[in-house]
């Protein structure tokens, strides 16, 4: 049994090309995947932002609940933000 031939080496090569190619296509995914989650915590945040915006201009409202309301406003921005680092290191992570 010889050395392999220039057709084997070539298919090797178109192997790792294949592989190559996967793993270019799962990271361009992942990437997606960390811009969609750019959005989504974006969009959180103008929510939260117009949501603040109205209860301080609320003149129904009493002092007690905009406190309230505050302090959950910013409870759940504190979770985005927890959520979104978490998905970015998972990606990265995976990357």
């Amino acid at each position: 049994m010889g050395s392999p031939s220039e057709k084997e080496y070539r298919e090797k090569l178109e192997k790792i090309k294949q592989k190559l190619d996967k793993k270019a296509r799962d990271i361009k995914g992942q990437f997606e995947k960390l811009e969609k989650a750019k959005e989504m915590k974006h969009g959180t945040e103008r929510e939260i932002a117009k949501m603040e915006e109205e209860i301080a201009k609320s003149k129904d409202l009493a002092p007690e609940s905009k406190s309230r309301l505050r302090l959950e406003i910013d409870n759940l921005k504190s979770e985005a933000r927890r959520r979104y680092s978490e998905l970015e290191a998972r990606i990265t992570e995976a990357l």
